[in-house]
């Protein structure tokens, strides 16, 4: 615990986790799924949490507080989410895999610094700054204005999903999503640059170039942050892991995991 969480501790709420376990025991780390504002664990229960135990890893997926099934927190930052992401990977058996998504990818990298994870996993990271709003307000100035002063920014289903995937599913994913606190929104304004992880584990950056939330030139930029290129998936949206082709990503994330030492 850092100093100000002494001084001015995170709210204690409810967490939500979901998991999948393998149906034959393996000798391999479990896989925390964190997921970006607005969403919830149901967003990595769709696909991903079940596949990954198919494969053999122990599968977890976390609702930050005032998302999905987790307690609300309307004065929620960026530093209470690290303290649930950190909270829930301490309480596993093992040394786990953080893999994010989103604003999640930004909350996984800061819980790096104080969880000494086996390995994570930055896919479609949203690292703030003003790129990132103006490239929203462009492409969606009603949705996203109000955000700017406090209110629900509010995104189409056209920027977080390919046109492959279904028009009725991508609405049902889109509907899903839920309210962030004003002060987390503000936080996004500004990049964020997390600190170096401790423990040195291995990163890898996942995304799309087609993605209309994260530019290719951010993508670039939290890539190499940690020394490497993104892991690239062509026509896909934002939301890898409800988009059609979900299982390329996740196929490539567990064969990443596979070959480490």
């Amino acid at each position: 615990m850092r100093s100000d969480e002494w001084a001015d501790p995170p709210k204690p709420v409810q967490r939500e986790v979901l998991t999948e376990q393998p149906d034959t025991p393996q000798d391999r780390p479990p896989v925390l799924f964190v997921p970006g504002y607005g969403h919830g664990a149901w967003a990595f229960a769709q696909h991903w949490l079940e596949h990954t135990a198919r494969r053999g890893f122990p599968a977890s997926a976390m609702s930050l507080r005032g998302h999905g099934g987790s307690g609300a927190d309307p004065d929620a930052r960026l530093r209470d989410y690290v303290h649930d992401v950190t909270q829930v990977a301490a309480g596993l058996p093992k040394r786990a895999v953080l893999v994010g998504h989103g604003a999640g990818a930004l909350v996984v990298a800061m819980a790096l610094a104080r969880y000494p994870a086996r390995a994570g996993v930055l896919t479609a990271p949203v690292f703030g700054g003003m790129g990132t709003a103006l490239g929203l307000l462009r492409r969606n100035p009603a949705g996203t204005l109000p955000g700017l002063f406090g209110g629900r920014v509010s995104l189409r289903p056209a920027q977080l999903f390919s046109r492959t995937l279904p028009a009725k599913e991508a609405q049902s994913y889109t509907v899903r999503l839920q309210r962030v606190p004003a002060g987390t929104q503000r936080q996004l304004i500004r990049r964020q640059e997390p600190e170096t992880p401790v423990g040195a584990p291995p990163v890898l950056v996942a995304g799309s170039p087609d993605d209309r939330i994260v530019s290719a030139s951010a993508l670039e930029w939290v890539a190499r942050r940690y020394g490497g290129s993104p892991l690239l998936f062509p026509g896909m949206g934002h939301d890898l892991m409800l988009d059609a082709r979900w299982q390329e990503p996740i196929d490539a994330i567990l064969d990443w995991l596979e070959k480490l030492p």
